[in-house]
């Protein structure tokens, strides 16, 4: 399969194709461009002689001005040249404040003043190369014009025409792809800047979506609290109303709405802890001391809470620090089988840290699927770290730290 795909790529650079003859054209056509710049410098000293100081200094920086004037005209020619002749498509560098200062410019001025002659002499190469295995292959139409040849002479300039013509495409090819590239990396943006663009725009975008996601679970909280939740607490109420207040009732009737009435607090409860799940409203309104303490006191075990946060950070980032502690302590309890849980939330800088540790089994392995590894993602969609050391037979430790520039 190489060896078919290696022969079909042969037949394409062999003197008779159109690729040789397009490269070579491509080569052919920067070598004016690729000579400008050095061009520019040395004609004051072919055309004039300057021997006073102040000449010889107009010497110096006339065309040193001209050259950085010239520069960014002459990288757009090249650009127009690789589309119009390759298909290449080469967008400018990012213009900056101060331009002849940026590290654009002086890629620009190492191609004109560097990478540029040395493929206009690869160039140069390749048109020697096709004119002289031609004239050295065709030796014998003219032989008669030169001074006295012998047939192995003839015969030996004639094959190294037909070599140099077999390599002339070659050659051409490789000016060709080191011209491109040369463009592309010194004319062209800079990639490690693009890249380091692009992650910023990526960064941008993801906080984003995850802002807008935690508001999106806000508005849901408050649908449901307003809405659906004073609707069971209405329905709650009347059943138990009914159920106290009744008299005379039949039996089933009255186990019925007994029943219901105990499905209805339950349906309650549930969609309490629901709402609570999506977005405490405690945690909005008075921030993580007083939501941390209401999750510290539902739970059936003694809980050591700290919390020392002078400035409140953004809701994104407090909603995820909220929820690594309820989900911590939701294994703690259904898992851990621990006496006791100390909590720590700090702020120091610009870093939210929360730590809950337990005196538990341990063993608590986040890549087996628990709920670790949604909170693990969590974390990471703000730019956190999630750290878990949980040996057998325990104690186990969850640690997060959490930017708070978001």
């Amino acid at each position: 399969m190489a060896s078919v795909s290696l022969l079909r790529r042969a037949r394409g650079y062999v003197p008779w194709s159109a690729a040789p003859w397009r490269d070579t054209a491509f080569a052919a056509s920067g070598v004016p461009l690729q000579f400008g710049a050095w061009a520019v410098l040395i004609a004051p000293w072919a055309i004039w002689e300057p021997v006073r100081a102040v000449p010889v200094l107009i010497a110096l920086l006339a065309p040193v001005l001209v050259v950085a004037v010239l520069a960014h005209p002459l990288a757009s020619a090249h650009r127009e040249r690789c589309w119009a002749m390759l298909g290449l498509h080469v967008p400018p560098p990012e213009e900056r404040p101060g331009r002849f200062r940026t590290e654009g410019y002086w890629r620009v001025l190492a191609y004109h003043l560097l990478a540029g002659p040395v493929l206009a002499f690869g160039a140069m190469a390749v048109i020697v190369a096709w004119a002289g295995g031609a004239a050295l292959a065709g030796v014998g139409a003219y032989a008669w014009a030169l001074p006295p040849l012998t047939a192995f002479q003839v015969a030996a300039f004639s094959m190294g025409g037909v070599a140099l013509l077999l390599a002339a495409p070659w050659l051409a090819m490789a000016v060709r792809n080191m011209d491109a590239r040369a463009v592309v990396v010194l004319l062209g943006p800079d990639r490690a800047r693009e890249l380091e663009r692009r992650v910023e725009d990526l960064a941008e975008k993801r906080a984003g979506v995850v802002d807008a996601a935690d508001i999106e679970r806000r508005r849901i909280e408050r649908d449901l609290h307003d809405g659906a939740q004073q609707r069971l607490v209405a329905l709650a109420m009347n059943l138990g109303l009914a159920r106290e207040t009744l008299t005379g009732v039949p039996d089933d009737a009255m186990r019925v709405i007994v029943e219901a009435h105990e499905e209805a607090k339950e349906a309650l409860a549930e969609m309490r802890d629901l709402i609570r799940g999506l977005h405490p409203a405690v945690l909005e309104d008075r921030g993580l001391d007083a939501a941390l303490s209401g999750i510290a006191a539902r739970v059936p075990l003694p809980v050591r809470l700290r919390v020392d946060v002078p400035r409140r950070a953004s809701s994104t980032v407090e909603a995820v620090a909220y929820f690594v502690v309820s989900e911590a302590l939701t294994n703690v309890v259904r898992h851990a089988r621990a006496s006791k849980v100390e909590i720590e939330v700090t702020r120091r800088g610009d870093v939210l840290s929360v730590s809950v540790a337990d005196d538990g089994a341990g063993g608590a392995d986040p890549s087996k699927g628990s709920g670790l590894t949604g909170l693990g993602r969590r974390v990471r969609s703000v730019d956190g770290t999630f750290r878990i050391v949980s040996p057998e037979g325990g104690p186990t430790t969850v640690t997060v730290e959490l930017p708070c520039v978001l």
